[in-house]
């Protein structure tokens, strides 16, 4: 176990990521240390965060609320990503408002454990890049990606091949004409994850895959057409990589997301964290898998040619 403290910062600490790596830093006592708390409109749950875990800093875009905290100073989220005290910085901020943080975080040489999809999609050439001149790192915390960067541990990436699962989400199966009936309700049940509304809607679609594609691409620089989607409904398998000898490693877990926030926080060890349930083999009697219907969930295919197309094609899809 590490003598050191991390100095940790959350940004979207009360969306699902963000309440998520607050219940890892809970279970996981005398190992990290909440120094900024960033927000957006949710301010009666920051509040609530601010008084458990007492930052130095914290930021909420709800202009309707002015409450002020005497004890912590308002910065932007920006300046909260480049702290020189600040050792590992969360990004778990939705959509485009995640990407200057992100690029903060990258130029201020920090640990930088991602959650944001829209950052990589949108401007994965330019941060990649940052990463490396300022000598940054980048920790998945996608439960996709951070099987892929487990399975490369230790392992060359040359000729590998990428295959992303999905679980196919709450419509799997379904045809083109059932998919015109269904409701937003009926999307928000998604069967194996615990997410945010935007994600998850973007999951019974496809489209997040699509976009998970476009990060693999930019993560660990695997060419679009060694990456490939594979259908595996008990989202017990979180992604594999198929080796230029024809071996194929995979990381398996339960479809928990505190699992790889986790591995995120304390990368270069296996922590044990009672409050993570653990798999029971001998319930599970089977593994499926099969090919997405491109046809049915066309996003999927869409977001895939956007990265394909590259230059700004992949901005405009997060921004449409």
């Amino acid at each position: 176990m590490t003598d050191s403290i991390t100095n940790l910062v959350v940004l979207g600490s009360t969306g699902s990521i963000g309440r998520q790596t607050l219940d890892v830093v809970r279970a996981l006592p005398g190992r990290f240390n909440i120094i900024g708390l960033a927000a957006g409109d949710n301010t009666a749950l920051l509040k609530e965060q601010i008084k458990e875990f007492n930052p130095q800093y914290y930021y909420h875009s709800n202009k309707k609320d002015q409450t002020n905290f005497p004890n912590q100073r308002y910065i932007s989220m920006e300046e909260m990503a480049s702290l020189p005290e600040a050792d590992t910085i969360v990004v778990a901020t939705p959509g485009g408002a995640g990407l200057k943080p992100t690029l903060a975080a990258v130029r201020a040489g920090k640990k930088v454990a991602l959650s944001n999809k829209e950052s990589l999609v949108s401007a994965g050439s330019v941060i990649m890049q940052d990463a490396a001149k300022y000598k940054a790192a980048i920790l998945p915390v996608d439960s996709e990606h951070s099987a892929i960067w487990q399975c490369f541990e230790g392992e060359s990436r040359k000729f590998a091949k990428i295959i992303l699962t999905a679980s196919g989400g709450p419509f799997r199966g379904y045809t083109k004409k059932q998919l015109e009936a269904m409701t937003p309700e009926q999307a928000l049940k998604h069967p194996s994850w615990k997410m945010g509304k935007k994600v998850t809607i973007d999951s019974a679609t496809l489209f997040n895959k699509g976009m998970e594609v476009i990060e693999a691409h930019w993560l660990f620089g695997i060419p679009y057409e060694d990456i490939s989607v594979l259908v595996h409904p008990q989202s017990i398998i979180h992604s594999m990589v198929e080796f230029a000898d024809g071996s194929t490693k995979a990381q398996l877990g339960i479809p928990d997301m505190r699992l790889p926030i986790q591995y995120a926080l304390t990368y270069g060890e296996r922590v044990n964290n009672r409050e993570i349930p653990r798999i029971d083999w001998t319930k599970i009697d089977k593994l499926d898998f099969e090919q997405p219907d491109m046809e049915a969930f066309p996003c999927l295919k869409l977001a895939i040619d956007a990265g394909k197309e590259g230059g700004t094609a992949p901005a405009v899809l997060c921004a449409a």
